[in-house]
């Protein structure tokens, strides 16, 4: 990847150089195999290191071509995918769901548990396709926080041997955990916003995203899995034990990612590399345009980029909630630095992926933030707010 100084774009090598010992440390002490950090600003690519090993067993470094599964960083790919169709008059975001996928105007929503099975309620309105971006349709991850989870559980409604069709059919048979558009729930919502895509363009999601985004991008490294012949560029997945170890959870040899699957999810399906998503986060600094293609209009980029919760909806989130921000058509939105409580600017967007990758686009900056790892349970250190101030740091200008 070519770089430049980071002098010419207005930051100092000597404070960058603090990124390098900081990731070390968490390296050091067995907390993460290996780590690639990124920083581009007005352009340019000013940081770039590869640390650590992807593959500790093998002794493997970390290469600048590795690659990743991005997994919720998927999302912001989709929630693309979804606008371009938009700005085609395919669908709009007030539509019901139910224009596109009948049994959406049919669903319940859970009300209480029964001795034998549980209540339901009528909607009081039907999920809108914003509700799906944004989060706040009523759906839910699964898990066993609430018995609509387990209901997920029990249904296997992520099953991935299934097609986005056959998972839409099994998951509008269960209720929904809340009324749509009365709280913020993260859940596969983008995989249902992925099937809109297939719906309203005639393409399954895989062929519109290599045809619409990546091909016109540049992004030749990204997919839905990896090819046999780069498979020895995937990174194994590490998984941190309370006892302080470090152990491989998935290599490149046991992936499900090692071979193409029926199920495309928009939600958590990608695989890419720096170079590839940094392509991809380029163009939407760029407000939809990158190196003369233009994939949506700078108008666009700014509805996905400000916040469409309503105040009863905040803060949101899940576990810590996100003090100071909002949400947007796929994106977390920084709308407060005080109750934010990190160094940054209003109006940076953002998302992570499940093992320990995220990004970060500064407009005010014109700063790019990267950080990728392989490191289960997601969240668990905080080096990615560690290298955030590190390169907030760094600015000379």
């Amino acid at each position: 990847m070519q770089t430049v100084t980071p002098e010419h774009v207005g930051l100092s090598s000597t404070r960058l150089g603090r990124i390098r010992p900081a990731v070390e440390r968490y390296i050091d002490e067995g907390k993460f195999a290996g780590v690639i950090t990124l920083i581009a600003r007005q352009g340019e690519v000013a940081h770039f290191e590869c640390l650590g090993q992807m593959d500790r067993e093998a002794g493997k470094a970390m290469q600048p071509d590795a690659l990743f599964r991005i997994y919720s960083m998927t999302k912001p790919v989709t929630s693309i995918a979804l606008m371009m169709l938009v700005e085609e008059g395919r669908i709009r975001l007030d539509d019901p769901v139910s224009r596109f996928i009948p049994a959406f105007k049919d669903l319940r929503v859970f009300l209480r548990t029964l001795p034998i099975g549980y209540e339901t309620e009528p909607l009081r309105r039907e999920i809108v396709v914003r509700d799906l971006l944004t989060h706040t349709a009523g759906l839910s991850y699964g898990g066993a926080q609430h018995p609509v989870d387990a209901l997920y559980t029990t249904a296997d409604v992520r099953n991935k041997e299934q097609t986005l069709e056959e998972f839409v059919a099994a998951l509008v048979k269960l209720p929904l955990m809340f009324q749509p558009g009365t709280v913020w729930h993260y859940s596969v919502a983008t995989d249902v916003v992925g099937r809109l895509v297939e719906i309203a363009s005639g393409q399954s999601l895989d062929a519109f995203f290599a045809e619409r985004i990546f091909e016109p991008l540049g992004m030749v490294e990204t997919g839905f899995h990896v090819p046999p012949g780069k498979l020895d560029r995937l990174t194994t997945v590490y998984e941190y034990h309370a006892d302080g170890s470090l152990t491989p959870m998935e290599t490149p040899q046991d992936s499900p990612f090692a071979q193409p699957r029926p199920f495309l999810s928009g939600g958590g399906g990608l695989i890419s590399t720096a170079a590839d998503y940094l392509r991809f986060a380029q163009m939407l600094l760029n407000g939809g345009k990158l190196d003369g293609v233009r994939l949506v209009s700078r108008k666009t980029i700014e509805l996905m980029t400000v916040n469409h919760l309503r105040p009863e909806h905040l803060p949101f989130g899940f576990g810590e909630k996100n003090l100071g921000c909002g949400f947007g058509l796929g994106f977390r939105v920084i709308l407060d630095l005080g109750p934010y409580g990190h160094i940054g600017s209003v109006g940076s967007y953002e998302w992570s992926g499940a093992a320990n990758t995220s990004f970060w686009i500064d407009p005010k900056e014109k700063l790019i933030g990267m950080l990728l790892t392989q490191f289960m349970p997601a969240w668990h250190f905080r080096l990615t707010d560690d290298f955030r101030t590190l390169v907030y740091q760094a600015i000379d200008d």
